[in-house]
């Protein structure tokens, strides 16, 4: 199998359209990890990906007649760009499917390139579809993302490129992994030239698909996907390269959500490059490796694989990017009411920075605050800071991990309430203009909302905390109707966050 992709590979003509990205040192991080990091900077092509290669090495393969019908594809990021472009250089029409839930500037940035742009549906899947009729009516030809050779192909150029400018010892490359496409490309290559190399595939905790298959030992659909890294939010490795990736791969790993943002924040500073979410996660996977097995004197290689990203999404992951690090913890603390008490708190610090201080009065007796402290990074430090505070009679909660207290209650103002029966949900839809409302409207009229939170974070999906009143004999029609206006959704009402800070004891 390695033989016909390295053939392939070699004949990929990729150049017409794509550069040959850098190898950058990554100093800081080096200096950081104990270790040579070495980022294969895809970010830099021309459309901010390297989904342009495997497009362009697809679209160059097709016969005359196939040209002249035109290529469509559905996709709400880089394949839809990689697209467009690889069509308008050999001036073939080119149509693409994308949500309606698609940032604009990933629509706008298709329609640059010259491509038409067809706007359906709330998910990939609805966009998927409708493509495939447009098939089936119009005979387009569709050019998947990366369930194809050629694709896969055009894809594993990057690891021929990657060889070549770092021919000495590596340990390991850390790749991406949605689809599966680049890191099937880039395993075959470096499998078949220097198997001495790892090739560790990194996905989100949350869309984790390469690595259920590999433990299943075959290939699976996951029952839903987290949408922050969107670039590789895919229920299913795919077949082509599921059948590379399952001799070929060494391992997966994956990471979190704050880790992706700590993650851009170290490619920022080494690079003053902006990667998006999925761009990174080849980073925070290195970072991991290190931290679980701490290998020491290695080069270590990954591809920072795309930049596309709306600007407003920063604000979020700059809130997250501390937490990332283990550079922040995020406490429940109960303090008494009474003149002093915060001084004496900040006190029991011992000097450490406060990132952020959230209080209200409520009874008179004791005072629940909501608190950011920095920590230095160190392995087990807040699990030492909250040993500190309760030897010093603060009863503590750590938050840092919980997910409603870091989306939500530290937004939320109000304080307790004890609203009778109050249930609570943590709810996610597709973000577009009239989205909250449709929401809204969704719910119908029969409970009423206690407590609401919603905040847009620039995403292509929105979150909402609420509270209903509904009772324990009515929750499960309330249920049913959830189920059918079929939003993901998570009950909360059991969340510590919830019910330390917003529901009166």
């Amino acid at each position: 199998m390695l033989n016909k992709y390295i053939k392939k590979i070699l004949d990929a003509r990729v150049y017409d359209v794509a550069i040959e990205s850098p190898l950058t040192h990554a100093r800081s991080l080096s200096q950081r990890l104990g270790n040579q990091v070495h980022l294969k900077r895809e970010d830099l092509q021309p459309v901010f990906s390297f989904k342009l290669r495997g497009a362009y090495n697809r679209v160059r393969q097709l016969s005359d007649e196939d040209k002249a019908k035109g290529v469509i594809a559905a996709s709400a990021g880089n394949h839809a760009q990689g697209l467009a472009l690889a069509a308008k250089t050999l001036g073939i029409k080119a149509t693409i499917v994308m949500p309606k839930t698609t940032p604009e500037i990933k629509v706008s940035s298709v329609r640059a390139r010259g491509a038409k742009v067809v706007l359906v549906g709330d998910t990939f899947d609805e966009a998927s579809a409708y493509a495939q009729e447009q098939v089936a009516e119009k005979g387009l030809v569709y050019i998947p993302p990366y369930d194809d050779e050629d694709v896969i192909a055009g894809q594993g150029t990057v690891a021929m490129e990657l060889l070549k400018q770092h021919p000495d010892k590596a340990h390991a490359v850390f790749i991406p992994c949605g689809g599966g496409g680049l890191i099937a490309g880039m395993a075959a290559y470096i499998k078949y030239l220097r198997p001495d190399i790892k090739v560790i595939g990194v996905e989100p905790e949350d869309a984790a698909c390469l690595q259920a298959a590999m433990k299943s030992g075959k290939r699976v659909v996951l029952d839903q996907v987290g949408i922050f890294a969107d670039g590789v939010a895919v229920r299913q490795i795919g077949k082509l390269p599921w059948d590379v990736c399952k001799d070929h791969v060494d391992d997966v790993i994956t990471v979190t959500t704050d880790e992706i943002c700590a993650a851009i924040k170290d490619i920022f500073d080494d690079t003053r490059g902006i990667a998006e979410p999925a761009g990174a996660i080849g980073v925070a996977g290195l970072k991991k490796y290190v931290e679980q097995t701490n290998v020491e004197g290695e080069n270590l290689l990954t591809v920072v694989s795309g930049a596309n990203m709306n600007f407003d999404r920063m604000r979020y992951i700059s809130e997250r990017t501390e937490i990332g690090e283990k550079r922040e913890a995020i406490l429940a603390v109960t303090l008494p009411e009474k003149p002093g008490s915060y001084k004496k708190f900040i006190k029991a610090l011992h000097r450490r920075n406060i990132t952020e201080f959230n209080y209200r009065y409520t009874d008179g007796s004791d005072a629940q605050i909501f608190v950011g402290v920095q920590t230095s990074g160190v392995e087990g430090e807040r699990v030492q800071l909250v040993e500190e505070l309760e030897e010093q009679g603060y009863p503590v909660m750590d938050l840092t991990d919980n997910e409603v207290a870091k989306l939500h209650v530290r937004h939320m103002v109000g304080g307790p309430s004890n609203a009778e029966n109050e249930q609570v949900f943590r709810f996610q839809f597709p973000e577009r203009p009239g989205a909250l409302m449709k929401f809204l409207t969704s719910l119908g009229s029969k409970w009423n909302i206690s407590m609401f939170h919603y905040r847009n974070h620039g995403a292509a999906y929105s979150r909402v905390f609420m509270g209903v009143q509904v009772s324990e004999e009515e929750k499960p029609t309330f249920l049913a109707m959830l189920d059918e206006i079929g939003f993901p959704y998570w009950d909360e009402s059991d969340n510590p966050a919830y019910l330390q800070f917003l529901r009166a004891k």
